[in-house]
């Protein structure tokens, strides 16, 4: 077999090229595993925001619903009813 020696000179451009080059890889991976995390924050937020957006055009428009709110997060009663809290 004939071996080739490898020159120095080549040995030296790579080292070069590997140390300009690595950070900005690296970086680069950084960035998109960044990017990746704030898309699925992205898509939460938007099935969030459409969830609170229908109950707000819940409240505008269904009576029945207020009503529904009111008593089970206010404790609002009707005229002659008694509210009674019972402890778990």
């Amino acid at each position: 077999m004939v071996y080739k020696r490898i020159k120095p000179l080549y040995i030296i451009i790579f080292i070069v090229l590997f140390i300009i080059f690595v950070p900005g890889y690296i970086k680069l991976i950084s960035l998109t595993l960044k990017n990746r995390s704030l898309e699925k924050e992205i898509e939460r937020l938007e099935k969030e925001n459409k969830k609170l957006s229908e109950e707000k055009k819940r409240l505008e428009n269904d009576i029945t619903y207020v009503e529904k709110v009111a008593r089970e997060s206010m404790g609002v009663t009707k005229k002659d009813e008694i509210l009674v809290e019972i402890e778990k």
